[in-house]
């Protein structure tokens, strides 16, 4: 059973940073994309970044570029999401998928909130 768990969000001011940590049990983690997404409040689901089973090959919003970078370490199951240069329009709940590079199974962690407020 895929099971991803979120954690390191908070209450963060404008300009500060945080780093989301999602870790996968109940699968080959080497064999699975991983991505963030997040849901502001009020609005849908959007993709933040992704990264290849491999790690070789990453992508991002153009909201986030330059801001967030997305890494993995397989020897942990974890992927992580560096946020710098945090602003309001970043406040959601943030997500972590998985989806097998080869049979198209997935799953979603439970989310974890990031609130940017002065």
């Amino acid at each position: 059973q895929v099971q991803l768990v979120e954690s390191g969000g908070g209450l963060v001011q404008p300009g500060e940073s945080l780093r989301l940590s999602c870790v996968g049990s109940g699968f080959t983690f080497s064999n699975y994309i991983m991505r963030w997404y997040r849901q502001p409040p009020g609005k849908q689901r959007e993709l933040v970044a992704g990264i290849s089973n491999t790690g070789g090959i990453t992508n991002y919003a153009d909201s986030v570029k330059g801001r967030f970078t997305i890494s993995r370490d397989t020897a942990k199951n974890t992927v992580y999401l560096q946020m710098n240069s945090l602003n309001v329009d970043d406040t959601a709940v943030y997500y972590c998928f998985a989806i097998s590079a080869y049979s198209g199974r997935s799953s979603w962690g439970q989310g974890t909130q990031v609130t940017v407020s002065s």
